[in-house]
């Protein structure tokens, strides 16, 4: 980061401006939505208080062109994740319960076993949509190099913040309005504050699903967790579909679902049954078009069996699923390594034979695969540095090789799941062998050092302003709506999010605690 106004960032503040300034960005969260439920043993049935959601107080800084390309890389991901939702035979080599991942994972076999069912009695729906979002780091190994765009993940099931990261973009707007912050920074200057409207796309996503299944008065059901903290996020999209669509949202748990949802068995429609009371000419059900999940991406929103079977029963319908099974398992990290391998990326995006005359050019190829760092299974033959012990495969003795510079990752979603640097050595030491095909290494990226800001907890008010030295995580949403006889795909770029952290903290959710939500202020 060689620009001369960010040797030093954020700008230095007096004590009276970062209390008027946490003052103001607190006070505004709060009047703006920008907001968490508190932490309660219990929540309420009907909210009682809100707490703001944690955030920076400054933007953070990220060069224009990197920003253009995720962006521009974002078009490609959308198709490339769709295409592989529909080759079944992929996903059934590297996901399945007979040859992949689902072999030794027990949540992905329990979701591979249920979308393997559907296939065999034969499935209802054959469209999709995915509301995606590509997470990036700024790369940059060496002071010397330029810094590069490196992707972390790709999530196909429940990328949140979409609505408060659009939040987060206006309260900065609105301390630069209000403040200038009180002339800091040459960089801090109007055009350099990217838009950010992801409520609309997102909405805009869900909206074209309900569209295809076209039965306007049918209803959008979003499948959400048992106890919700950040529900805020979520509204914000209920309401975006209700006052530009005029589509209605029905909000329950799996656990609610159990009991209220209901395939109707000659014209599959899936149907949710309300309280009583609260539909008119005294109808106590609505129908869905569109299975938005919000849960269903970790082992825990799936307690008993049943719950697995809900999942089973809601994909039987001719509801559109956000995701379906198929497009949640293309998720998984163990693909994210597949596609890395030679001539994968290029089998789902250069081959007009398959795919007709959609393909990418071999620069936009080179694109995304420049924005990947090295990585591979636990359980793969690769090249290591020297011999090893028989016992294990190259790719453990190569992960303890290179331990210090790799993150373990199994297939899950939500953050707190992965093991760092230090901890992989005797992480390894009792990963039972059969386990190993569950696991991806994966070479860190080095973020570049020197950047700080202030960071707010949620809730904390004025006095829980914290500065310190951070690391920011980029998030670019698309939605995608595809399959049908011709495997179309229609599909958008729709926004933006940026996640700030401690450096020293190797998680990235805001949801589990570890980071705040934040801006971007672009610089050249």
């Amino acid at each position: 980061m060689s620009h001369p106004d960010l040797m030093k960032w954020p700008p230095e503040l007096s004590e009276a401006q970062l209390q008027a300034l946490t003052l103001l960005a607190t006070t505004y969260a709060l009047s703006h939505g920008l907001n968490y439920l508190p932490v309660a043993d219990v929540q309420p049935p009907a909210p009682t208080s809100a707490i703001h959601a944690p955030l920076a107080l400054f933007p953070s800084p990220f060069p224009r062109n990197l920003f253009s390309l995720a962006r521009r890389l974002q078009r490609a991901y959308n198709v490339l994740y769709a295409r592989v939702a529909l080759d079944e035979e992929f996903l059934d080599n590297v996901m399945g319960e007979e040859k992949g991942v689902g072999k030794v994972d027990q949540f992905t076999g329990q979701l591979w076993r249920r979308w393997k069912r559907l296939r065999d009695e034969g499935l209802t729906q054959d469209l999709h949509l995915g509301l995606f979002r590509s997470d990036y780091l700024m790369h940059a190994p060496r002071p010397e190099e330029p810094v590069t765009l490196k992707q972390v993940e790709f999530n196909t099931i429940s990328s949140s913040f979409g609505s408060l990261s659009q939040k987060a973009a206006e309260l900065h707007e609105y301390l630069y309005a209000s403040t200038g912050y009180y002339g800091t920074s040459p960089v801090l200057k109007k055009e350099n504050f990217p838009q950010n409207r992801t409520i609309a796309g997102l909405a805009e996503g869900l909206a074209e699903a309900h569209k295809a299944y076209n039965v306007p008065d049918a209803r959008i059901l979003f499948v959400v967790q048992g106890g919700e903290r950040n529900v805020f996020d979520q509204r914000w999209l209920e309401y975006e579909l209700l006052e530009k669509y005029s589509i209605h949202v029905v909000r329950q748990t799996m656990t609610q679902l159990l009991e209220s949802a209901q395939v109707h068995p000659d014209n599959r429609t899936l149907h949710v049954t309300l309280p009583q009371g609260l539909l008119p000419d005294g109808a106590n059900s609505v129908e869905i078009s569109t299975v938005y999940l919000r849960a269903g991406y970790t082992p825990i929103d799936y307690p008993t069996s049943a719950h697995y079977d809900l999942r089973y029963l809601l994909e039987s319908s001719r509801a559109i699923q956000c995701p379906s099974i198929q497009l949640q398992l293309a998720g998984g990290k163990k693909v994210q390594e597949v596609l890395t391998r030679p001539g994968v990326l290029e089998s789902f995006l250069c081959d007009p034979g398959r795919w007709g005359a959609e393909v990418f050019t071999p620069e936009e190829v080179d694109e995304i695969r420049g924005s990947w760092m090295g990585m591979w299974g636990l359980n793969e033959d690769v090249p290591t540095g020297s011999a090893h012990d028989p016992r294990e495969t190259s790719g453990v003795h190569k992960a303890r090789e290179s331990a210090s510079n790799l993150v373990l990752k199994p297939q899950r979603e939500g953050g707190g799941n992965n093991i760092y640097k230090d901890a992989i050595p005797s992480f390894l030491d009792n990963l039972p062998p059969e386990e190993r095909e569950a696991w991806i290494a994966m070479e860190l990226i080095a973020a570049p050092q020197g950047l700080e800001n202030y960071l707010v907890r949620a809730g904390g008010g004025t006095d829980s302003t914290v500065k310190t030295e951070v690391v920011s995580e980029l998030g670019i949403f698309g939605w995608a709506l595809f399959g049908g006889p011709e495997k179309k795909i229609k599909e958008k770029e729709v926004g933006w999010l940026v996640r700030t952290k401690g450096k020293d903290s190797n998680e990235g959710g805001v949801a589990a605690g570890f980071s705040v939500l934040d801006s971007l202020i672009l610089i050249d």
